[in-house]
């Protein structure tokens, strides 16, 4: 069994191998609280939701289909997603290189995970992809898959965290 000459730790100081020297698969996916996972879910859900709402308002004012408006949606979801987080590392004095590495890997999962429940949800609920942006029925199920995006996402995100992975990488930036 081969062993490294150095240890590999956390941010908060914890040796990162586990009892018999060798390196750990996580961080620790018991220390993670939900509300950890939960923070990190609800940043990204935030982007998720400023690009869904502008994706279909740009596409519903270009007169756009669904299929052409749910792809600008996903695109705008997941480009809001990574500038949030680019946002908080860049403020962290970090190169935008860096920063940009660090959104593609905190976020990347998160947001597909989190953009597959939410336009699952508008794609199967009957009705939901021929309501207009006027129309409460929209909102409503908007509102709903964006809720239960974030239900199943939280989770993920709280797997991630625990193996070091996902906001773990983020919260270094954030002292």
């Amino acid at each position: 069994m081969q062993h490294d000459a150095h240890t590999h730790s956390t941010h908060h100081g914890h040796e990162d191998r586990d009892g018999h020297g060798n390196h750990a698969d996580h961080v620790g996916h018991d220390r993670v609280s939900w509300s950890m996972a939960a923070q990190a879910t609800l940043h990204c859900l935030t982007g998720c939701a400023i690009g869904e709402v502008l994706g279909m308002v740009i596409g519903t004012a270009l007169g756009w289909g669904n299929v052409q408006t749910m792809i600008l949606a996903i695109t705008l979801a997941f480009f809001f997603g990574y500038a949030l987080t680019l946002r908080g590392v860049l403020k962290a004095g970090v190169d935008f290189r860096t920063a940009f590495r660090v959104a593609l890997a905190a976020d990347t999962l998160s947001i597909a995970v989190m953009e597959l429940i939410d336009n699952g949800v508008l794609a199967l609920w009957p009705g939901a992809m021929d309501a207009h942006l006027t129309d409460g029925m929209f909102w409503g199920v908007l509102a709903f898959a964006l809720f239960a995006a974030f239900l199943i996402t939280t989770p993920v995100n709280k797997w991630m965290i625990g193996r070091g992975k996902g906001h773990a990488v983020v919260h270094q930036y954030h002292r």
